[in-house]
């Protein structure tokens, strides 16, 4: 009906408690309230902040010189330069979308310069895109971690190992393609000490992720303390390093990071009331005695969960997309077995895909305004690297080590 999602809950769960339980009406803004009134959930906007500061403090430009030092003499190097530069700045920023705008703007244009197709330079840029959102620090999985009432930082070093098995299989699957329509190998020549400059200028933005994530998984730092301390060093590198950012450019991505963390919490805010409904009804409970009276193999039981997170993802946004399905799922998850931390991972991922798909795709309509290609063109393009993101969904669903092995090191 064209409702948007956060008004499509409370409306909903509004009209229930209306028909079914009108006494609890005058509970419901203390519900509202409650929704919203976490100190984690500080780390929302203030992370938002910190990728959209580094985003503006022109680290782009010096993130993709510094991949095209491992990649220059590989067939196809512009491609799998899309691909590393994707992985650092996703874990920058922590969204797909502001590393789809930044990273597509420079290398779309200049991959068609350089005799690639645009499908295949817009499709590479969408699909590498979706590793911003899993690979820490990750706004979507603090947003889970809420719901979920689950460590901010398990879940960061859980979605590790995921993040970087995509980047891996997309490198594959790029030089498989090169090598097959003879894309060119990006002849570069540099000496040490201009090797050394790349690496110079970059260190302090590369480093950014570990620092963020290092603090909260040892212990120095909540999340939320190290989303502060990360808008510092952004603001930092961004003014005195890089340059890039200047001090009439705060406030309008204070503005930003404003309108964002407000959309995101005004959704979390109204599903409030859809969890009470939840609550209320036993739905979790209910749905978790269901799978497991299937008497179906755990893997197949597993398959189909990971088929209908696809296709959730397919025509909800991410943030919804997690209020909506973890409550419902991560109880019956857990009876099978998979841990929140292991379930998050597998959330993440499989919602990471729906951006690339008609016809919510934010990603996929990021990429069309930069390339100008419609978005049927793009998706049709991007096919062959999604297999990666299905590929990885798959394996951690079944092999549990690949999202728990580094939580399980690093953290007790």
């Amino acid at each position: 009906m064209g409702i948007p999602i956060a008004y499509s809950l409370g409306l909903s769960a509004f009209c229930y408690f209306s028909i079914i339980h009108p006494e609890l009406l005058p509970v419901l803004p203390q519900r509202l309230f409650a929704g919203m009134n976490s100190y984690a959930m500080i780390a929302l906007p203030l992370f938002i902040t910190m990728g959209l500061l580094m985003n503006k403090g022109g680290i782009t430009s010096r993130l993709i010189d510094f991949s095209m030092l491992f990649v220059r003499r590989f067939r196809g190097g512009l491609g799998a330069v899309n691909v590393l530069a994707s992985m650092i700045f996703g874990g920058i920023s922590g969204s797909s979308v502001s590393d789809t705008a930044s990273i597509g703007a420079v290398l779309i244009p200049e991959m068609k310069d350089r005799g690639y197709t645009a499908e295949f330079a817009s499709g590479i840029t969408v699909a590498s895109s979706t590793m911003g959102m899993i690979l820490p620090p990750s706004v979507p999985m603090v947003i889970y971690a809420l719901v979920a009432e689950e460590s901010v930082g398990k879940l960061f070093l859980g979605s590790a190992i995921p993040g970087i098995m995509i980047g891996l299989i997309m490198l594959e699957i790029i030089m498989a393609i090169s090598y097959w329509q003879n894309y060119p190998r990006e002849e570069v020549s540099l000496s040490t000490k201009e090797q050394f400059v790349r690496v110079r200028k970059s260190i302090l933005a590369i480093i950014m992720p570990v620092f963020v994530v290092g603090s909260v998984v040892f212990g120095i730092a909540t999340a939320t303390e190290s989303a502060g301390v990360g808008i510092l060093y952004a603001l930092i590198i961004g003014l005195f390093v890089t340059r890039g950012l200047k001090l009439q450019n705060i406030p309008p991505v204070l503005k930003s990071a404003i309108i964002t963390s407000a959309t995101v919490m005004i959704i979390i805010a109204l599903s409030q009331m859809y969890v009470r409904i939840l609550a209320i009804e036993r739905i979790p409970e209910a749905v978790a005695l269901f799978v497991t009276s299937l008497n179906l193999p755990g893997v197949l039981i597993f398959l189909c969960i990971d088929i209908i997170i696809l296709l959730t993802g397919t025509f909800v946004d991410v943030s919804p997309a997690i209020l909506l399905l973890t409550p419902v799922f991560l109880s019956a998850a857990q009876a099978l077995g998979i841990s929140s931390v292991q379930f998050g991972a597998i959330l993440i991922t499989g919602l990471a895909i729906g951006l690339v798909t008609p016809s919510v795709g934010m990603c996929l309509n990021a990429g069309s305004a930069i390339s100008r290609l419609s978005i049927g063109r793009i998706f049709k393009a991007s096919i062959p690297f999604l297999l990666a993101n299905i590929i990885t969904l798959v394996l951690i669903t079944l092999l549990p080590p690949l999202s728990l092995w580094l939580p399980g090191l690093l953290m007790k």
